[in-house]
């Protein structure tokens, strides 16, 4: 099997069967025989439980989103891309979330957002003028490369670049 996952379970017998993300990965679930190593153990209290999801934290991160042979759709908490991608096109093709809003109450619901941020001081509004300044500048300052036609922009405009062709957004490195 050329795809790997890696998991934290908890066992109420040794060895019982369990393979992870089964519902999103099904397909390779049975395509492939998937063979099971042991890497570490942990032990079987809260602490332990806590020690044994930040190792797998430790070990998903680095390959998380970015290796397709790696079969994990979470990773400290946190969603793939993948599957966030395949949520947010089933709301909208079901009108859920805030694609039940209309466009004014969307637009009216972001106004809302933003002067409860300015009168809480939170996101945006926590920060000084230079330290927004000093965050434009180095976001602006990184360099994106479509690795279809080699057009170079920031990450913002490769896409709108990529989605005009019709060129998957997936396709890009980062240059700086």
């Amino acid at each position: 099997m050329p795809h790997y996952y890696y998991g934290a379970h908890l066992e109420k017998i040794f060895n019982e069967y369990y393979m992870g993300s089964p519902v999103t990965n099904k397909n390779y679930w049975e395509l492939y025989t998937p063979q099971k190593e042991l890497i570490k153990e942990f032990p079987l209290t809260d602490e332990g439980w806590l020690e044994a999801l930040d190792y797998e934290t430790k070990l998903i991160k680095p390959v998380y989103n970015t290796d397709p042979l790696c079969l994990n759709e979470h990773c400290g908490g946190r969603i793939s891309l993948n599957v966030l991608r395949e949520i947010g096109r089933r709301c909208y093709e079901l009108s859920l979330g805030a694609h039940a809003l209309s466009k004014e109450e969307r637009i009216e619901n972001g106004k809302k957002g933003t002067q409860k941020q300015k009168e809480l001081g939170v996101g945006l509004y926590a920060l000084t003028k230079e330290e927004r300044s000093e965050i434009s500048k180095k976001a602006n300052s990184q360099v994106w490369e479509c690795t279809v036609t080699g057009h170079r922009s920031n990450a913002g405009g490769l896409s709108t670049y990529q989605k005009k062709r019709g060129i998957d957004t997936k396709n890009r490195i980062r240059i700086l």
